[in-house]
């Protein structure tokens, strides 16, 4: 029983956070114009509204997961993590005209030492935390195909 309640409360939240980051996103499209790296800006935008969606369709699925609490807690926290800094640490790329590791979209600019920094670790932790998140929401699923037959 215990598990059934925590699986709604954590689905409401993703939905929910996931509505905030389409917000988010909305929002950095507005101001594209003002930031640094405008071409940065369309992607924080860009991500932010995806990102969002996923976590929407991430609240929606999320009772077909099959995976014990502490993985559902790991998986939840990592794809709250990963979406949010994925739309933040663009931003801050585009805020600050960084990005050495963005290529195209930093159009060969490189910020101060620190933002970099922050992008880098931001798109690496990012990148970790959302593999993570559909390796185990894989898994999830399927056991519970498995399940259900």
């Amino acid at each position: 029983m215990e598990n059934s309640e925590s699986k709604k409360r954590q689905s409401d939240k993703l939905i929910y956070l996931g509505v905030i980051l389409f917000l988010i996103g909305l929002i950095i499209g507005l101001i594209v114009p003002v930031f640094a790296n405008p071409r940065m800006g369309v992607s924080s935008h860009i991500e932010g509204v995806l990102n969002g969606m996923f976590l929407i369709i991430l609240g929606l699925i999320w009772n077909k997961v099959d995976v014990s609490n502490k993985w559902l807690k790991i998986t939840f926290w990592s794809a709250v993590y990963g979406t949010f800094a994925n739309c933040i640490g663009i931003l801050i790329a585009a805020i600050f005209n960084a990005g050495k590791m963005l290529g195209i979209a930093a159009n060969g600019q490189e910020g101060p030492p620190v933002v970099e920094g922050i992008v880098t670790f931001s798109l690496i932790s990012l990148s970790i935390a959302m593999l993570l998140v559909s390796v185990t929401v894989l898994v999830g699923l399927r056991r519970n195909i498995q399940t259900n037959k």
